[in-house]
Parts: C-alpha cells; structure tokens; sequence
C-alpha cells in the first residue's frame, strides 16, 4: 500500500471514478460531523481572508484499491474507506455550484460541475466522479444533477441542504470575497492521505482490518508520555506526587478536557479537542532539558484541575455566592461556560478578584445563556466566544464589569430587556433549548415568589405542563373563538399561543390535568404547592388575554433574575434571530414537502402576516416557494425576484414531488407542522416516551386509562386497536404508554442482547386525537432502521393499505394516519408489524 498526502481538488482531478462497494455502509453523517467539518472550513475562510497562513485542516484518510479499466473508460477506484468524507464534500460542491448559479456565476457553475463533480465526456455511470452504494445513488446523482427533488429526506439530501443553508448564511455575513475564499479552501486548504491498495489485495480483508482497530491513545495519554520522556530525573516522583492524582481525581474524559481548557485560558481561543497533544507539545517544547520548569508546568496544570473540579462539583467551592452560580450553572447543563469560570476561579485564587465579584460575573454569563435560549437566538459561535474571553476581557476592570462589557459586545448577541418581553410572549418556549433547561428556568421563576416553604426541586417529580393543552378538546377552541383576529382560526390562535412561557408551569400532576377543560385544571392548581400555580388558579378564564399578561407578569420576574447587557437595548438595524431561523427552517425542509405562513410564524414566534410580507421582501430565500396559505395554495402575491428564470411555484414544486389537486391545492400529507419544522432544525420536540420495560408486566393503570380514553373517544375502532395489541405481545413485544396529556400507546419490542439493550417501537397510537404516529424520527437511529431503506420498506409496506398515505419525504419524522384505518384494516397492520419483528429478529442474530 502507498499513502501520500493530497489536497481534495488533486485527489478528484482527472477521468476517474469512485465506486463505494456494496459492503460499505450507506451514508450516514449527520448534523453533528457536518458542523464540526462546517466549523473547520469556516475558521480557515477567515485565517485567509485576514491575511493570515491557513495551514490545511487534516481531514483523515481514504483507502482506495484499483477497479476494473475498460477501453475509453475513467480509471476505478474502489473506496475501501473514507467514502462518508469523499461523499460530504461532493455534496459540498454540488452545493456550492447551486450557490453559485443562483449568485449568477455561471463560469464558476461550470467550473465546479467540471473539476469536480463529473467526467465531462463520459456518459452513463461513468459520468459520476463519485458513485455511491445503489440505496444512495439516486439522491446523490439528483444532487450532482441539480434535480427537482435534490435535497430529499435521506441523509445525502440532508447534507446537500445543510450546505445550501451553510452558504447562503455565511455569504450574507460575509463580503463579496467570502464565496470564492470557501470555493479555494475546500478544494486546497482540505488534507487528505490517500492510501493506495495494490492490485490484487484483498479488499474486504484490508476494510475489516481499518474498522477493527483497538483503543487509541487519547490525547491526554499522549501528552503525558511526551511530558515524563523528557523528565527522566524527576518523572516518576513528579508522576505520583502530581499527575497520578490529578488523572485519578478527574478521570480520562475529564483530565483530556482540563488540558484543552488549559490552553483555553491561556489565550489559545482556537486550540481544538482533537489537537491538544501538539498544541501543548508546541507549548512545552522550549523547556525540553529543563526539568525544573517542566515539573512547574505540571504543578500548575494540577492547581488549575483543583479549581476544575469546583466546577464540575460545586459543593467543593468554599465561597457560598460563588458556590450557588456555579450550581446554577451545572444545573443549566453544557460546558459553554467552562473557560471563563476556570479564568475566574484563577483570577479568584491569585488574589486578583473577590469571590463575590466573580460570582457576579458569572451572574452575568447565566443570564446571557437564558435570554439567548429564551429569545431562540441562534447558538452559532457560542462556544467561540466564551472561548475568547479570557484573552479579550479587560484586564484594568472588576471581573464583573469585565464580563458584562465584554457580553454586550454588538455580535455577541446578548438580548435587550425589550426583546425578551417579546420573545416570552411569542416565542415557542416549549421547543427551546433541551427539557432540563426549559424545567431549569421555570423552576427559578417560581423560587423568584420566594415563598416561605420552597419547594424542594430535587425531591419533586414535576414536567413541564400546558395549561392549554397542546390537543385541545373543542370547549378550549370556543374559548379562543372569542378572541381570535380576522381571517384567524380558533386552532390558528391556539397554535401561536399553546408553547409559549404563559402557558406553561410546572406540575407533578401532568397526567390528572391532560387536556380537562380549565374549570378542572384550575382545582387541580389550587392545591400546588407551586405559587406559580396558584397564581393561574386565581384566573377565571384561561384564554389568549390570560395568556399574555401572564407573559408579562414572568417576564418582569425574569428581568430581576437575569440582568441584561450594558445599554439594554437592541442595535438598530439588527436582524431579528427569527429570520435567520425562517431561513433555516426554509432549508431544512426536505423536497416534496411544504408548509404554511402560520406553521413557520409558530415556528419563529411571529405572525403569518409578517412571515408573509419578509418572504414577500425576500423571494430569493431558499425555499420561499414551499411557504403556503393554509388551504394548501400558492399564495397570489408571491413572485419571483424580477429576471429570474425559475417556473412557476406550483409547477416546481410538483416537479419536487408535492401532488396538487383540480384546485391547485397542496397535498394535506405533505405538510410539515411548525412541529415537524422545529424537528428538522434538531429543536427538543417531541414528549418523551416512557421505555423502560416492566418485569411485572405492564403498567395496569395505565393501560386502562388508554382503554378508557379509545372507548370513549373512537368506540368503533376498539376492538381492532385490542386485536393489534394481542398480535403484537404473540410475536414477543409489550406495550408501554405513555404519561401526558391524553395516555399514548406503543408497541415495544426488546430486540437487545445479555450486554446491551435496544428497545424499538414502531408506532405511537393516540386514542383521543385518533391517530397513529409511524416514528420514523426514533427509528433512524436504532438499527436495523438507522438504514434508509429499511425505513423505506416499513414506509412503503403501510402505503399499501388502504387510507394509509405516508409521504416519502418524511422518513426523519413522525407521520401520521388516521386510527380507524388502524382499526379497519387490522389484519394487513398485522402483516406489516410481523415483518418489523421480523427484521428486527435477524438484526438481533447479527449483533449477538
């Protein structure tokens, strides 16, 4: 095997073909690997349009072996591994060249599709520079080919909008010379290793032998062996009296973590994780042969891990201001805050600030997190700049007033007083942030009542609860009816209010409230022992008015909690967070898909009237055209940007898959929810479902209250519902229900092995609402239905019967169809339900 190291425009150049062979996985990167790479790409953009040396970002290997040569053909090359980081970035590209056709750079279209993507004067298959395993090859040659139903619902399609998304934000915030600078990082500033098979190698011997490795050194582990090779006099008492204690006190996650924070503080804001050996390395070098300094550096490596630890476990913290921010701090979750607490706690050792100041300052850090979670800002960069605060704070000031000026900074984001009591009013709280940090700041509002026998938050067992129900019953829609807009629905109304703070508190009683109507809610809160409680208790009617001066109410309680910036109010001309949100959303829909003006102002916390005049203002907003009006229709004002040579709405949006009847009206299985709109954008939607199996069988009261709810509520669908449930407890599963609102059902089947769980579920049943939810969106990642196409089959399996119609651009999601289908066709359910046995079945048999 040779290996040489190459850019990615070297690497692709030329009359070749990538072929990923059937044995490899389909490709399955994610949100996660696509910021991360994002990230790097766009911290190289900006070292180069500084002026500074961008070295290339090592991206890893790729494995080929040399495929069959056919007269006049392009050169094979199987992808042995590497094909998840050779497919991103073709995706990359075919999302660039989409960028830029519709930026009007048509010589720079042609590049790309030229250099990169396609043999020009190939045909057929040979035509791909790159030729994915058969399950992706159709949305990835839609992509290459800049289809209609490019940027479909399977991973490649996400990717490919990931990109489109990545661009066109990135070229907003950026100047004329941005685009051109991302178009020369990804293709030379890109390291890859290319590792070349010979002929006649065992291929398959060669990918199994990469993809069994043993454990790696981490990167501590690394640094230590550098660290104590150079102290061959002092090492070993250096080792037990120092670093032994250090590494056993913290463990080697948290240990690898003190070492990054360690440059962090130092003003190296741009170490990266998965760099610290030869940063530190970088660091320690000049002290090679002095083994005096080195044993000093790890003293103070050791002090700095003491400090660590106080904030990872508050209760060490001798200081008692200090000492309950920093348990806030742990309760909110998330390292963002690490590097300026670990430079407080240094400046508070040294003797260069007061406990209480630092407390102060980190005062101000929880407050910037709230509000920015409260106000949905995006969290792009936020781990940037808490990364660079301990080089940017202001030396010749009191920490507090260091931190707080060093927040208000005008692209630091730190919401105004102003724009809080807007987003508390408006916002979808309920979607932010994860569940403890929603729970976190409802329960510091209730404590901000201060009453005399406070609630003890870590014995209770309380959820976060709609006082209007998220599914409410038609007595709730008469209430809203009296208050809605002109042209708005009571359900529309409902929609914009049910998720905001006003409506929600906490409660240990979520499944006694459900969706009673308020005059049985409210004798329920009257005996909290929450002041929150009480306080909607007191309220003779529970409506939108209610509502809003609730929002009121809490937002002047959270104004006193979580201070705000310097100035207080918003920067004019600033962009309000929720078009960058719309934008996102707009993005992430997949092809073959559509919403409406009300599900995207739900979404952002907005009005449909002002979704639609921003997308009237701004048509070339990618996606714009798959914004609808409620019935399904294009709206009449929607117009292109003049000169554009696009077709007509309708017609694009039938060539993506979306069906239309005689009336020109959208298909109703085709519409994404602001619900299903804030899953794709990785928001915290969906109720968590009890999984846990129960040895004594199932949860008996539970299960009644299900029989009850589906007698009462579909009579004539019971009986089928019961025979599926009987079925599936024959095939080995259980049920399980769950505990909000109305008591939902699913089917469990335990397919884990003696040493590993893997609990899977393909349906939710809603007895009150009479749905069945396909959870596709749970499904993507358990196996063997982290796989598209076995997805695909249950998908299609379901579309056979009769009333069923799952739409394929929602295999991430939670589609839905009616429960009386469930129920009419109980035996063709059976079918599809014995098939998902037993392909779960013979996973099991491959993992044991």
């Amino acid at each position: 095997m040779r290996a040489q190291e190459i850019t990615f425009l070297k690497l692709v150049q030329g009359d070749k073909q990538f072929q990923v062979p059937l044995y490899q996985r389909t490709y399955s990167w994610g949100r996660d690997q696509l910021n991360r790479l994002w990230e790097d790409v766009c911290e190289l953009v900006e070292q180069h349009l500084s002026g500074e040396s961008a070295a290339p970002h090592f991206l890893g290997s790729v494995v080929l072996a040399p495929g069959q040569i056919q007269a006049g053909g392009v050169q094979r090359w199987l992808v042995v591994d590497g094909q998840q980081r050779l497919t991103t970035l073709m995706l990359a590209f075919a999302a660039l060249r989409d960028h830029l056709k519709e930026s009007g750079d048509l010589r720079g279209v042609d590049r790309v599709h030229r250099q990169i993507l396609v043999n020009e004067f190939h045909e057929g298959l040979d035509h791909y520079r790159l030729l994915p395993t058969q399950a992706d090859r159709g949305a990835y040659t839609s992509c290459v080919q800049s289809r209609a139903e490019a940027g479909g619902s399977d991973n490649v399609g996400a990717a490919y909008r990931f990109f489109r998304g990545a661009l066109a934000e990135g070229q907003e915030a950026g100047d004329e010379r941005w685009i051109s600078t991302v178009e020369t990082v990804l293709k030379d500033l890109l390291s890859i290793v290319e590792i070349t098979a010979e002929s006649g190698d065992n291929v398959y011997r060669i990918f199994e032998s990469i993809n069994n490795t043993g454990v790696g050194l981490s990167q501590s582990d690394l640094l230590r062996n550098y660290v104590f090779m150079l102290l061959p006099k002092r090492g070993e008492r250096v080792y037990q009296e120092l670093w032994l204690p250090m590494q056993q006190s913290l463990g080697p996650k948290n240990l690898e973590l003190l070492v990054w924070l360690d440059l962090i503080v130092r003003g190296n804001y741009k170490a990266k994780q998965s760099e610290i050996y030869r940063e530190q390395q970088k660091r320690l070098q000049p002290m090679a042969g002095d083994e005096a300094a080195l044993q000093y550096e790890i003293e103070q490596l050791s002090k700095r891990g003491q400090r660590f630890r106080r904030i990872l476990d508050p209760a060490r913290e001798q200081s008692p201001a200090l000492r309950a921010v920093l348990e806030r701090l742990m309760s909110w979750g998330g390292q963002t805050h690490y590097p300026i607490a670990l430079h407080l706690l240094d400046l508070v050792d040294a003797g260069r600030t007061k406990p209480d100041d630092a407390a102060e300052a980190l005062l101000y850090v929880e407050s910037y997190l709230v509000r920015r979670l409260i106000c949905q800002t995006p969290t792009t960069g936020l781990n940037r700049i808490f990364m660079e605060a301990p080089k940017e704070l202001e030396t010749d000031r009191p920490a507090a007033e260091a931190v707080r000026r060093f927040l208000s900074g005008r692209r630091r984001r730190w919401p105004s007083d102003e724009e809080l009591r807007e987003a508390v009013r408006s916002k979808p709280f309920y979607w932010s942030g994860r569940p403890p940090q929603r729970s976190y700041i409802l329960r510091r509002l209730e404590e901000s009542y201060r009453p005399s026998e406070p609630v003890d938050f870590a014995k209770a067992a309380l959820s976060v609860e709609h006082v209007l129900p998220q599914r409410p019953a038609q007595a709730w829609l008469q209430l809203l009816d009296e208050e809605t807009e002109p042209n708005q629905s009571p359900q529309e109304l409902h929609d914009l209010l049910v998720h905001t703070l006003g409506n929600l508190t906490l409660t240990g009683d979520n499944g006694k409230l459900s969706n009673h109507p308020f005059e049985r809610k409210q004798q329920i809160l009257e005996s909290s022992a929450l002041r929150m409680n009480l306080e909607i208790a007191e309220a003779k009617r529970w409506g939108k008015a209610e509502i809003l001066a609730r929002a009121d109410r809490l937002t002047d309680r959270a104004v006193e909690l979580w201070p705000g910036p310097i100035g207080g109010i918003k920067p004019p001309g600033e962009e309000s967070p929720g078009w960058t949100e719309l934008r996102a959303a707009l993005v992430a829909m997949p092809s073959g898909t559509w919403t409406t003006y009300g599900d995207v102002a739900e979404l952002i916390g907005s009005h449909p009237v002002a979704v639609g005049a921003y997308l009237g203002a701004n048509p070339s907003v990618i996606g714009a055209h798959r914004v609808l009006t409620v019935e399904g229709k294009i709206s009449p004002s929607f117009r292109w940007p003049e000169g554009s040579d696009r077709q007509p709405p309708q017609e694009l949006l039938a060539g993506e898959g979306v069906r239309f009847d005689t009336w020109g009206r959208a298909h109703r299985s085709q519409r994404l929810t602001a619900a299903e709109l804030a899953t794709l954008l990785g928001k915290d939607v969906a109720q968590p479902v009890s999984q846990d199996p129960l040895p004594e069988g199932e949860d008996r009261a539970a299960a009644e209250r299900f029989r009850t709810q589906l007698r009462e509520n579909w009579p004539d669908a019971y009986d089928g519902v019961m025979a599926a449930l009987d079925f599936w407890r024959r095939q080995g599963g259980y049920v399980n229900y769950g505990r909000h609102e109305e008591t939902s059902c699913f089917p469990m089947l335990d397919a884990g092995t003696s040493h590993r769980p893997h609990l899977l579920w393909p349906i939710g049943i809603y007895p009150v609402s009479g749905t069945v939810e396909v959870v596709f969106q749970y499904l993507k990642s358990r196996s063997p239905f982290d796989d598209t196409e076995q997805r695909r089959e249950l998908l299609n399996r379901l579309n056979k019967i009769d009333g069923v119609d799952l739409p394929e651009a929602k295999l991430e999601l939670r589609p839905s169809f009616p429960l009386t289908v469930f129920a009419e066709h109980c035996d063709e359910v059976c079918e599809v339900l014995d098939w998902f046995v037993g392909v779960a079945a013979l996973d099991l048999a491959r993992r044991d």
